[in-house]
């Protein structure tokens, strides 16, 4: 599939449509161009199994529970979390789902983050040599990953408004080597915006974040 050629017949409501959705877990197909419809479903510790894709969630059907990232960081054992990765891309592909979205790479700022047991730990080096390890172990069998949330989403308390001040040192020290080992490493099919701000600008329209360093 050549994706230049594709975009380049696209038009600007169906480039649109394909970056909003057509619902909370599916894309928007372009039949005209031979571009299907994409499923995507949390998450980091196992599928969520919606009842119905315009619903998020809240009340999923039974579904198994893998270890969070970090009991599997506790273990240090790389060979265990791609192994675990193959295993959830199995059962994404039987419930034909195309992408799941995980890992989670954010950094344990704090031990009262809302969402650290989705994270590997607060060591950059680690986090990003066990996000690639997962990544791959999923990709291998065909299924795509989201790597999130880039970037600096470190609390769940206002994340949807907070600003996350960071400077460049403590960035490229500290918030960004686990993206940046794993995008290099494993190059996840997506990475996931943060929902916060990062220095007064949402990350999802973050410039610099992502079109100078992403």
């Amino acid at each position: 599939m050549d994706i230049q050629a594709i975009l380049k017949q696209m038009t600007l409501a169906e480039k649109a449509a394909l970056c909003t959705g057509a619902s909370a877990w599916t894309t928007t197909p372009i039949e005209r161009l031979g571009v299907p419809e994409m499923v995507v479903s949390d998450g980091p510790h196992g599928v969520r199994r919606v009842p119905d894709v315009t619903q998020m969630g809240m009340e999923s059907l039974p579904a198994t529970c893998f270890p969070t990232a970090s009991c599997l960081a506790s273990t240090w054992d790389v060979d265990l979390i791609r192994a675990l990765g193959e295993a959830l891309a199995e059962e994404c592909i039987a419930l034909n789902v195309d992408v799941l979205l995980g890992p989670g790479a954010n950094m344990k700022r704090s031990p009262l983050g809302g969402r650290n047991f989705e994270y590997f730990s607060e060591d950059p080096y680690l986090a990003g040599e066990l996000a690639a390890n997962y990544i791959n172990g999923i990709q291998s069998k065909g299924v795509g990953t989201s790597l999130k949330h880039y970037a600096a989403n470190n609390q769940e308390f206002q994340r949807f408004s907070i600003s996350a001040e960071v400077d460049e040192r403590t960035l490229r020290e500290i918030y960004l080597p686990a993206f940046e080992k794993a995008v290099k490493e494993a190059q996840p099919w997506t990475v996931m915006c943060a929902y916060n701000k990062v220095n007064g600008t949402f990350a999802s329209e973050h410039d610099y974040l992502l079109n100078k360093i992403l």
